[in-house]
């Protein structure tokens, strides 16, 4: 692949597909619940293309936003836009062409998703520069990575009941732990350059914050289960996703680089086991 296009790859994070994996796992919840676990095959794949789109999107803006801190942090100082390597003026325009193509995409999607779409780029575009000035950006990430669930319901039924509102407020407590273990890798960088996270935040309870965080999403997650009345099977998926979320708070306790950013990563498996739980228990009786 020539060096450009390796440059507007890394900048949408094709070689990462971590992002676009944790912002999916929560729409696909809100799909088979809201469908009953048959969710239609055009939204199902309007939604999964879509995920993609704006995660990538976000990247880009979040590149744009962040090019004069990321080049102080370890991590992100070769990062394409950083680095010089596309402008942040490209970078802005990726990320509007992306944008408009998942808004294109909902086309045949009623009325309140599209609205709800409008006010998720909204936030989307915001939340990198929620770091300059809010103490825990990652709660509005978690709104943002959430969005695909009102969405869903929205699309499914055309209204947005009490249990996505549930799955909603869990989601946004997931990504504060999981990307408070994120944040946790550059913790001394941001200190020195100035930007707030989560994990500054929290300062030495920032393991405590983290399993907190984890126990809000296990248990909207079991609230939910009872409102829509999945069988017990259920319990497979909400039990390894425990022993995910154990295993998380195991590893971000030693408060090593490695092992934070390992259990950032390892969230895949816990949002997967969770959308294991709800098709088993939608499924089996």
């Amino acid at each position: 692949m020539p060096e450009r296009l390796r440059a507007y790859a890394r900048l949408i994070r094709l070689d990462k597909p971590i992002g676009t994996l944790l912002l999916l796992w929560p729409t696909w919840w809100a799909l088979w619940l809201a469908s009953g676990g048959l969710p239609n095959l055009q939204i199902l794949i309007i939604f999964t293309i879509g995920t993609f789109l704006m995660r990538s999107a976000g990247c880009a803006v979040n590149d744009y936003a962040d090019q004069d801190f990321d080049r102080d942090v370890l991590r992100t100082q070769h990062r394409p836009v950083t680095s010089g390597r596309i402008s942040g003026k490209e970078a802005v325009w990726v990320s509007i062409i992306l944008a408009l193509l998942a808004f294109a995409l909902i086309q045949p999607l009623n009325f309140l998703t599209k609205e709800l779409s409008v006010l998720a780029v909204l936030i989307a575009a915001v939340y990198p520069f929620t770091k300059r000035f809010f103490a825990i950006p990652q709660a509005v990430l978690g709104v943002a990575f959430g969005f695909g669930i009102p969405m869903a319901y929205a699309a499914i039924l055309g209204f947005i009941p009490l249990e996505a509102w549930i799955l909603f407020i869990g989601n946004i407590f997931w990504a504060i732990a999981y990307d408070t273990a994120y944040a946790m890798v550059d913790r001394e960088d941001d200190i020195r350059i100035g930007i707030k996270t989560s994990a500054i935040t929290f300062g030495r309870f920032d393991v405590v914050a983290i399993t907190f965080c984890y126990g809000v999403l296990l248990l909207s997650q079991i609230i939910v289960a009872r409102l829509v009345h999945l069988s017990l099977y259920f319990w497979l998926g909400w039990g390894a996703a425990l022993l995910c979320a154990l295993y998380h708070v195991k590893l971000v306790s030693t408060r090593s680089r490695e092992n934070c950013f390992k259990a950032f990563l390892h969230n895949n498996w816990l949002g997967g086991f969770l959308f294991l739980g709800i098709v088993l228990g939608l499924f089996l009786t």
